[in-house]
């Protein structure tokens, strides 16, 4: 079984061969503007185009909580929008990261990537705006993408 690949740079550009699947997660009220997506959006405009359409005709598709939207930017390169935060703000009810939603995304993700027999890169999901913890969310990514066998690069931004 493999590990982890960490690195420091961008994951908006993976430098490996094949099918690559650029993981982030997103909030579930249709918000796009702050953190990971800005990296996203000023490469490619499709992702945040997709996630705002997928947020307005949620009364007819699975839009929430746990789920991904794989979205076709290059002809190699997909960016998967992982729904595993509540709202935008910390409040009441604690930071917006939600561990089980990403964990339930992370397995659809794991089963895309394996049809697009594809590598998976991503910053460390959740734990920028909204607020989670490394050491939560790095056992769910190696869970369920490390041990299927789906390779996992995560980088940190180069400041």
């Amino acid at each position: 079984m493999g590990e982890i690949n960490y690195v420091r740079g961008d994951a908006t550009v993976p430098s490996v061969k094949g099918v690559k699947v650029i993981a982030h997660v997103c909030n579930d009220i249709g918000g796009w503007g702050k953190g990971f997506v800005l990296a996203v959006s000023r490469r490619w405009p499709e992702p945040e185009k997709e996630y705002r359409a997928w947020h307005r005709a949620r009364a007819a598709n699975d839009f929430g909580l746990g789920a991904v939207q794989l979205v076709r930017v290059e002809r190699y390169v997909w960016v998967a929008n992982m729904i595993g935060q509540r709202g935008t703000r910390t409040g009441s009810k604690g930071v917006p990261v939600r561990y089980e939603a990403i964990d339930t995304a992370l397995g659809l993700l794991a089963d895309r990537a394996a049809e697009l027999t594809a590598s998976v890169h991503m910053p460390r999901i959740g734990c920028g705006l909204a607020g989670g913890k490394w050491s939560r969310v790095e056992p769910l990514v190696t869970e369920r993408l490390v041990r299927r066998g789906i390779a996992v690069t995560v980088y940190d931004h180069e400041d």
